[in-house]
């Protein structure tokens, strides 16, 4: 039998491709046509997988979540759990940035994203949250992860530090002090993330069950 002259095509194989075109050249250039010029296809061959450009979100958005790692919310030191969890989730959409803007405000319908929304507020209530408490961490920790993955705060401070003097003093002084950290202003933004998150567990230690376990956060980085 020969070879198909055509590359076989499959719901995952056009996510995975959308999700490079996405990355590399932007969000305006994800286009049903783009994609199957990238894919070497006929347009018309992408609906048998896809039905419109929201399914091609819908179907790259699960398998980004295919590469969320929820094994961490087993774990019965909950504080490391959820912050692993947490980290993980981060370093999977550090990879596709892009992609945040345009689900952030989509409705939650892939099952692999509701399985992980319902595997995180089971945790949470398993540690002693109530249901509506778990909802407003689960939303927090979306803002945490989400925001930091999309915006870069170190990026927004083109000057050298002291170059913000003497119009404003302070800001120039925290930057100098963080550039004195190891890591630089160039590692700013995760230690910026670790510092959220380490508030936002203090906060949820403040309310959960005392003897569910967990030791104070040590930060990474």
């Amino acid at each position: 039998m020969g070879r198909p002259s055509q590359p076989l095509l499959s719901r995952e194989s056009i996510a995975r491709t959308a999700l490079e075109l996405l990355e590399e050249r932007g969000p305006q250039a994800l286009t049903m046509r783009a994609l199957a010029q990238r894919l070497g296809v006929r347009g018309a061959s992408l609906y048998h997988h896809v039905a419109s450009k929201d399914d091609l979100l819908d179907a790259a958005l699960e398998r980004i979540n295919e590469e969320i790692d929820l094994a961490p919310l087993d774990d019965p030191r909950w504080r490391e759990g959820i912050a692993a969890y947490a980290r993980g989730y981060r370093r999977v959409y550090l990879r596709y940035p892009h992609m945040i803007a345009l689900v952030a405000r989509r409705r939650v319908e892939a099952d692999k994203a509701l399985r992980g929304y319902d595997t995180l507020i089971a945790a949470l209530v398993r540690i002693g949250c109530t249901p509506a408490k778990a909802a407003e961490v689960a939303a927090a920790l979306d803002y945490l992860v989400l925001g930091s993955a999309l915006e870069t705060f170190t990026a927004g401070f083109t000057r050298p530090p002291d170059r913000y003097r003497p119009a404003y003093p302070s800001l120039a002084a925290a930057l100098e002090d963080a550039d004195a950290d190891p890591s630089g202003l160039a590692g700013l933004d995760d230690r910026g993330f670790e510092a959220g998150l380490a508030l936002l567990l203090d906060g949820l230690a403040a309310v959960v069950t005392p003897d569910q376990g967990g030791t104070p956060l040590a930060l990474e980085g």
